[in-house]
């Protein structure tokens, strides 16, 4: 099993990983199926299901699949540029896109949320259409957005989850205990088997140059996010706090007034920064989804800025480490919100978070696994449910406990020899399993939970 870095950490848009950039993907994924088939298209159709549907308009769920049909993608997303079409296609009921003549759509009736009619395969799921002349479906295709950007059609999906057909890595791990014991053997840190395998895919310089944009974008993210106050979009006028977190925090520096505890603040302020950025629609790196992004970027700033003896050289050793645990959560279990509530997110990427914590402040292998497992197991059971749809409340604040989780768990993990009782393995497969059993009122829906016990209207 081979997950990239680069495939698990994306660089996109807010709010949302699977809500927002997953059918902006889906979108394009379509536009290139339409321009390979033999057949003329004069129109496009959406429908949207399950938590795609429920959860839609507070995840912008309908601006982004509206975008991806008319040729935008995460990476090159310009907001200017993304008004001036959409209030295009508003008033011309036309798409037009590179490689394929004008298309039809009304945003009004070409675009449905089907609140009635779940597709199989995932919670979060699309239809695709193209159509003739004569307004008669030609193309057809379901897409399933299933966490952190990652997009399947119902064939890929139908066929399994490990899809990758690459040349072989040199650590092809699929469990924590594959990863251990392959650590054992040849000696290296997870993060130099997971640099092993990502160099023999894409090369050194590739690796170094990426790593090092992606941090580049976490840590501008959470700059931006600590300079700029007021209210976040979507109607519940929920206030934005890093800025004066970090304010009333700068002020006290120097004082005697610091209680030890005041640490706690400075790593949430962090990733209350990055979530505050996300919901305001702005550039995220997804660590591993757009919900849970704030909780990598707090915990390698809280190491960078305030740890002791720490090195930028470590950067991406942090990133390596965490994308190795999170290749195995995925592939093992889930990292969407819709399938398996919020251990999904913020549990997985507190996991993650915390075995690069671990790793970079020199903790081996077993301590890393050990700190991962830690942070996932006190998780467990968390519930995923947005008021009002939006990734504001309880996500931005749960991004911040996530990494104080994080950090905890990998000075625990650092105070013992890595020896422990319950196996990473088998709290993926608790998670999984927890996921399976949990109502789906409670995954994303936005029909259990803080969702329907706080007034938000």
């Amino acid at each position: 099993m081979f997950l990239s870095v680069f495939e698990m950490f994306k660089v996109g848009i807010g709010p949302s990983s699977s809500h927002t950039m997953g059918p902006m993907v889906a979108a394009a994924r379509f536009l290139d199926m339409m321009r390979a088939s033999p057949f003329r298209f004069t129109g496009v159709r959406a429908s949207l299901h399950g938590s795609l549907a429920f959860t839609g308009i507070g995840h912008a769920t309908d601006r982004a699949t509206i975008l991806g049909l008319a040729g935008f993608t995460p990476e090159s997303y310009e907001a200017g540029r993304a008004d001036e079409a959409l209030k295009g296609i508003e008033e011309a009921h036309m798409i037009s896109v590179d490689g394929l003549a004008p298309l039809r759509f009304n945003p009004k009736t070409d675009l449905v949320f089907d609140y009635d009619t779940p597709l199989k395969g995932h919670a979060n799921g699309m239809v695709l259409m193209a159509t003739d002349a004569q307004g008669d479906i030609t193309l057809r295709q379901v897409y399933y957005s299933i966490g952190g950007g990652f997009v399947m059609t119902e064939e890929e999906l139908a066929a399994g989850k490990d899809t990758d057909e690459g040349a072989p890595v040199p650590y092809p791990f699929k469990s924590a205990a594959e990863m251990l014991a392959m650590a054992k053997a040849s000696g290296k840190s997870i993060a130099g088997m997971k640099r092993a395998n990502e160099e023999s895919r894409g090369g050194a310089e590739n690796l170094r140059s990426g790593t090092k944009r992606l941090w580049q974008v976490m840590n501008d993210c959470i700059n931006r996010g600590l300079e700029t106050d007021g209210i976040l979009p979507g109607g519940l006028n929920v206030k934005r706090r890093a800025k004066g977190i970090h304010q009333a925090l700068l002020a006290e520096r120097g004082t005697n007034q610091q209680a030890p505890h005041t640490i706690n603040d400075w790593m949430s302020t962090y990733a209350m920064a990055v979530n505050e950025e996300n919901a305001a629609g702005g550039q995220v790196v997804t660590a591993p989804t757009n919900g849970a992004a704030g909780v990598m970027p707090a915990t390698l700033r809280y190491y960078l800025d305030h740890v002791p003896g720490a090195s930028e050289n470590h950067i991406e050793d942090f990133l390596l480490t965490a994308a190795a645990i999170g290749g195995l959560v995925k592939f093992n279990a889930s990292i969407s919100g819709a399938e398996a509530g919020c251990q999904a997110e913020v549990g997985s990427a507190a996991a993650m978070a915390a075995g690069a914590l671990c790793a970079v402040m020199g903790g081996t292998p077993e301590q890393v696994e050990n700190a991962a497992e830690i942070a996932l197991e006190h998780h467990l059971g968390m519930t995923c449910d947005p008021v009002r749809g939006l990734v504001q409340v309880p996500c931005i604040e749960r991004n911040g406990l996530g990494a104080i989780k994080a950090v905890s768990a990998a000075s625990l993990a650092l105070r013992g020899d890595g020896t422990h009782l319950v196996p990473l393995d088998a709290c993926i497969e608790t998670m999984r399993q927890t996921g399976a059993d949990m109502s789906e009122k409670y995954k994303e829906t936005s029909l259990g939970g803080l969702a329907v016990n706080v007034p938000n209207c």
